[in-house]
């Protein structure tokens, strides 16, 4: 068929990529660049050209924001066109394809895209190369052709034959060496000789697969080699360390070997057998640490796992950031989700070397490196629909070696949800979830290997590439009780693909690896069997539970094939091509290979600590500046739990140490919360790993404390990561000291360590990671007991706290418990109005950052001496109190301060203007994350509404049906669907199939009825296609702009009387629609309202203040004009434009409902009051009879006591307005 070509650009006034990329490249590699244009082009093929054209205005541009131009412009300027690699995933091709199928009802097209930049100026040979090496990262992407197609199908050729390994058995030690490097094997010599041996036992040649197989299951990733390598001989210089080590060594069985693994985890062995730690869920399967735990719910007690998780992606986000990063978390979340629970928050922690240091020889800028990685990490998660609490990146010179990339995520599940038995022979393996390709090949032995200069360029397939869509899907399957209760046992799929997913749910399996679903031919029996695709998940259940859950599936609009059987022989064995292509032992895949031992060497660590002597130095350090414009991209409220944002204060300022979130219950209300924090100094760890981690586990410990846990139920998870360690032993000694410091800080406090990862491969060429163990704290607490570190009021009394030292240098385990458990007293009682746990700063970064949020100052009324001020303070603590109440602080801490209502810090007789502190503080990190973007260009008068109108249903419904209709990538059904149900309505969620034509056209006749059934009609927020093709809800219009739908809507609204509302990427849908402000179904044009990208270039997330303008609504009828709320924004495409003539209409007529304003009530253009650049402030939009209501901000994202760090009225209750309505 005929292959037709469109290519699309902003038009001047919306190019924000493009202008923000002239800006990076200016700082990123010194071009000046007169202008830069972006042109997306699409390819489509098995269409006709009829529908082509049709398509052209509402699915691949936008008439009000886009140039369409039919061949690419005449130009002298520098022209780059760039594409993905063959087999990567195109969400914006993915996104356009089924916008077309979904628009015309029919099949899906195949579409694939290319991005075309230009530049205008004088551009030398050199700046050329320059642009391309930036903009082209050969992992994911290459340049693409000018010429058109003759078609789109791919030629994957003539799938290659399994070889087999003829002289295999034969090889010396010469040759294996050698076949090792011909094959990029991960595995070394000895491993290699152990696999001879075994075939040479088994009499059999092997072939490439086994030992591809054999080569991931004994990755340093899958096996853990280095953790596990026995410890002959240790030498420990250290007397402290030598302490602790001796304090290891009575603990131990001595009847196993030493090894690293033993040390990172007898701390929890150790405590349970003294009866400690009573709550841990284990069990065979178990993926992510899990804990028992009572969640009240409408105030009765109910068994939960709670189970936690972090996952670290260094090496994909070293050499491809943005899909490194987003698999990182994609990652993360599947691990507890195979445990059945619901991810509902979010951590990342990274590490980078500094964002404006030169690039180095076979590297990525670390400017590109460490936006690129944030972009993908947040876009993932954003679209997941996952709130992302706390967003921190540590700076440290090492991470130039390799890029530190952490996820953690927390979950629950009712613990009623879950079953787990063991395999029988005559089960089946189930794979649910998405396809399968090329994309991480060897992603588990890439990341075991050493790297260099060339990894850029031959790394490509071991980078996974995410679908956060699919993964959403997945999420709300697992979500369904009676779908988890027909598993017996569940694992994702991670490294090693199938052989490792699959492999490791019974000992014995037959996999079909001819059944696995594809994204595309050409295939071989090694790519399915060792492919890391994402979003896939394999569970076992009996044979007989298969066609429920297949209904289950396809209610999901997800795929599910059986794949696999359980068997008894003993052997994982693999088919492909209808022969058998892997035959190997149990056993022998369970021995992880060849046995290591090294030894050990720890000297007597010496070095000063690094220490700042100023104020604005202590303040400008790039691990103590802010970090608020990388923050603010990621979407921190969805699911309406959180507790904390993590920015607090009217400024909405001052960082947060823990993020701390309601448990997700699907019915009644929780006051039950966990708190999760993280603490990890590369610079104390460089100088000692042994104190660097000591300190870590206290610190994460001190932080939760600090937000609301306690050390009565609190669990340790870490993340290692550390330079290759060879047959060194000193650098044998750097994870030896660290985890014994580890070690003694857990016995300290009596709480240890349920789980862990660690990477072992942060080396690239003659430069190290800094030796790295980053702990995570895990605790529950009650809502009540949730602080914050912004200082509150004025006037309150400031207490330093610490406890008291050993002669050695740390802690007293009695004085360090009796501490933290007064901290937790005072909190608990209220006394405490905020806390900080100190840390790197000491003092005065805590002082700082807590006057920051409330523009609160503050007043010292003792001398203090510059260690005292500027010296990190790890274990100690700030408290404000109340008024009256610092006589507490007598028996075990002194007063040092009062806060002030000066905007300023008094210190040894010197005034510190905090103005221009703040101002340092956020300017460290303003070129690469910025925070000071553009205003809104036009800001028009806009009248205030009060209607008389009395709004009133024609016919009462004492319960009205909403329905929200669930489109892929819709993420915020869950809170509308609670928040509707709350407000007395019948909330119907209704999730569109488009698997097949079939399941698609069964949809929408679905559709059509439930719309017709209903009273009203919710459209949620979300990223549907994925914001894609390039514009937000295109996928949503495209639906609803089917006849049928069409004809239904306007049923509903005109006939029946009915309303409809529409919330971020509803109002998105609307507005394409005409719904608003037209109140009809309309094609758009040049002059049509429309919602752009934010003026920021990104997205942003935060609470913004947004005030009634017009109550000429149903949705708005108890509201006052001139009321203002506080609420959660997270969006990319936000900024609301339309012609002047247009504007003022709506304000004459009361359609302009709510606009953002300033502190004082007062519409705004500037950031962050107006967070996008809307015109004239516009928030939220309504049809002529106002019973039609679009909004960016999410209503919906409310329960009591969210975001207690931020003040403000936070319900603004339109969902009750709606149903009272029809009442």
């Amino acid at each position: 068929m005929a292959v037709f070509r469109v290519y699309v650009e902003k038009k001047s006034e919306f190019a924000v990529k493009a202008r923000h990329l002239k800006e990076d490249l200016y700082h990123a590699l010194n071009l000046s660049i007169n202008k830069v244009r972006i042109i997306n082009r699409y390819d489509v093929e098995g269409t006709t050209k009829e529908k082509f054209q049709a398509a052209i205005p509402h699915i691949f541009s936008e008439p009000p924001v886009d140039k369409i131009h039919t061949k690419l412009p005449i130009t002298k300027d520098f022209l780059l066109a760039v594409e993905y690699l063959p087999g990567q995933y195109d969400q914006r091709g993915d996104s356009a394809a089924q916008c077309f199928q979904l628009y015309h009802q029919g099949d899906r097209p195949i579409v694939k895209t290319a991005t075309i930049y230009l530049f205008s100026g004088q551009l030398t040979t050199e700046d050329k190369e320059k642009l391309t090496n930036y903009l082209i990262n050969p992992i994911e992407a290459r340049e693409a052709s000018l010429t058109h197609p003759k078609t789109l199908k791919d030629d994957y050729g003539v799938i290659e034959a399994v070889p087999q390994l003829e002289n295999f058995l034969e090889l010396n030690v010469l040759d294996l060496k050698i076949f090792l490097q011909t094959y990029s094997l991960a595995m070394d010599l000895e491993d290699l000789k152990v696999c001879q041996q075994y075939f040479l036992d088994e009499a059999r040649i092997p072939n490439l697969a086994e030992i591809r197989i054999l080569d991931t299951y004994w990755s340093d990733h899958c096996r853990h080699t280095t953790f596990s390598t026995n410890l002959i001989k240790v030498e420990i210089e250290d007397e402290l360390i030598e302490k602790s080590y001796r304090k290891y060594l009575k603990l131990r069985d001595n009847k196993k070997p030493k090894t690293l693994m033993d040390l990172g985890t007898i701390g929890a062995k150790y405590l349970k057998s003294i009866g400690k730690m009573t709550d841990l869920d284990e069990s065979e399967e178990i993926n992510a640490c899990s804990v028992n735990v009572k969640v009240n719910i409408d105030g009765v007690p109910t068994d939960y796992l709670f189970m936690f998780k972090n996952e670290t992606h260094n090496h994909p986000t070293e050499v491809e950031p943005y899909g490194g990063a987003a698999t990182c978390l994609g990652g993360a979340i599947r691990d507890p989700l195979s445990g059945r629970s619901y991810v509902y928050q979010a951590m990342r922690v990274t590490g980078s070397g500094d964002p404006s240091s030169p690039t180095l020889p076979g590297k990525l800028p670390q400017r590109k490196i460490t936006t690129s990685a944030a972009n993908g990490f947040s876009s993932y998660g954003n679209q997941i629909g996952l709130a992302t609490g706390l967003v921190e990146e540590i700076y440290h010179p090492g991470f130039v070696a390799k890029r530190m990339e952490v996820g953690a995520v927390l979950g629950a599940v009712p613990k009623s949800n879950v079953v787990r038995t063991e395999p029988k022979d005559g089960d089946i393996v189930v794979l649910i979830g998405g396809r399968t390709g090329r994309d991480g090949c060897g992603g588990a032995t890439g990341s075991s290997k050493s790297h260099s200069q060339d990894s850029l360029t031959t790394c490509s397939a071991e980078v996974q590439k995410g679908n956060p869509t699919e993964e959403r899907k997945l999420q709300r399957l697992f979500r369904n009780p009676d779908f988890t209760k027909l598993i017996k046992r569940c694992n994702d799929f991670g490294a090693g693909g199938v052989s490792v997913a699959v492999g490791e749910l019974a000992p014995s399996l037959s996999i079909n690896l001819d059944a696995i679903p594809k994204k595309y031919i050409g295939l071989n029996g090694i790519e399915l069997a060792i492919s890391e695709s994402q979003e896939r998940m394999a569970v076992v259940i009996a044979k007989e539970s298969l066609t429920n859950l297949l209904k289950f599936a396809e209610e999901e609009n997800v795929e599910a094939t059986e794949i696999a059987k359980v068997t008894d022989d003993g052997y994982l064995r693999m088919y492909w091509q209808g022969e058998e292509l892997v035959s190997l032992k149990r056993s022998f895949l369970d021995s992880n290979g060849a046995s290591r031992k090294t030894r050990v060497h720890i000297p007597k660590y010496k070095g000063e600590f690094p220490r700042k002597n100023s104020w604005t130095a202590q303040l400008s350090d790039l691990n103590i500046c802010s970090q608020k414009g990388l923050g603010e991209q990621f979407d921190s409220t969805i699911g309406a739990g959180t507790v904390l944002m993590p920015y607090g204060g009217k400024q909405q300022l001052t960082p947060i140490q823990a993020m701390a979130a309601r448990f997700p219950v699907l019915e009644g209300t929780t006051d039950t919360c966990s708190v999760f924090a993280y603490s990890f100094d590369p610079y104390t760890s460089s100088v000692n790993p042994y104190l660097g981690a000591y300190t870590s586990v206290l610190h994460s410990i001190a932080k939760v404390v600090a937000g609301g846990g306690t050390i009565n139920k609190c669990w340790l998870s870490f993340q290692e990561y550390f330079p290759k360690l060879g047959n060194d032993p000193l650098r044998w000694g750097l994870p030896m000291a660290s985890l014994l410091g580890a070690f003694e800080a857990q016995i300290a406090l009596g709480i240890g360590a349920i789980g862990g990862k660690d990477s072992m491969s942060g080396s690239y060429e003659d430069l190290d990671v800094p030796p790295t163990l980053i702990s995570f704290a895990a605790s529950v607490g009650d809502y009540k007991s949730i602080t914050s570190p912004e200082f509150k009021e004025v006037g309150n009394k400031v207490i330093y706290i610490t406890p008291e030292k050993n002669d050695d240098g740390l802690f007293n385990e009695e004085s360090l418990k009796t501490t933290f458990e007064y901290i937790e007293d005072i909190r608990d009682r209220g006394v405490a109005k905020a806390i900080y746990a100190l840390g790197k700063g000491g003092i005065s970064e805590a002082v700082a950052k807590m006057s920051f949020g409330n523009r609160i100052g503050f007043n010292f009324i003792q001398e203090m001496c510059e260690k005292q001020l500027f010296a990190s303070d790890y274990g100690s603590f700030l408290i404000e109190v109340n008024n009256g109440c610092h006589g507490i602080a007598d028996t075990i801490g002194e007063v040092i301060g009062e806060t002030i209502s000066e905007y300023e810090i008094r210190v040894n007789e010197q005034i510190i203007s905090l103005d221009e502190l703040e101002t340092t503080w956020k300017n460290r990190l303003n070129p690469i994350f910025p925070t000071d973007h553009k205003a809104a260009e036009k800001m028009l008068p806009i009248k205030s509404y009060k209607t008389k109108n009395i709004f009133k249903a024609s016919s009462k419904t004492p319960r009205p049906k909403a329905l929200v209709p669930v489109f892929p990538g819709t993420n915020c059904e869950y809170d509308t669907a609670r928040a509707l149900t709350q407000a007395g309505a019948e909330a119907d969620i209704f999730i569109l199939k488009n698997l097949t034509p079939t399941s698609l056209a069964e949809s929408i006749l679905q559709l059509e009825r439930k719309i017709l059934e209903s009273q009203m009609i919710v459209l949620p927020g979300g990223f549907s296609g994925g914001d894609e093709p390039d514009g937000s809800a295109k996928l949503i219009a495209a639906f609803f702009r089917n006849p049928r739908l069409e004809a239904a809507v306007m049923e509903l609204l005109y006939r029946k009387d009915g309303l409809m509302c529409g919330i971020c990427n509803g109002f998105q849908a609307l507005l394409k629609l005409g719904l608003v402000p037209y109140g009809k179904i309309l094609e758009q044009d040049d002059d049509s309202p429309t919602l752009a990208m934010n003026l920021s270039g990104k997205h942003q997330s935060s609470l913004v203040r947004t005030k009634v303008i017009s109550n000429n609504s149903p949705w708005l009828m108890d509201f006052k004009p001139g009321d203002i709320y506080t609420v959660a924004i997270s969006h990319g495409e936000g900024r609301f434009t339309a012609p002047d003539s247009l504007i003022n209409h709506m304000s004459n007529k009361g359609q302009i409902a709510t606009i953002y304003v300033d502190d004082q009530g007062i519409p705004s253009s500037s950031f962050p009051f107006n967070p996008n650049g809307s015109t004239s402030g516009i928030e939220g939009i309504l049809s002529p009879d106002g019973r039609i209501y679009g909004r960016m901000a999410h209503s919906e994202r409310f329960l009591t006591d969210v975001y207690k760090n931020i003040p403000g009225e936070k319900r603004m209750d339109i969902f009750t307005n709606g149903v009272k309505y029809f009442l």
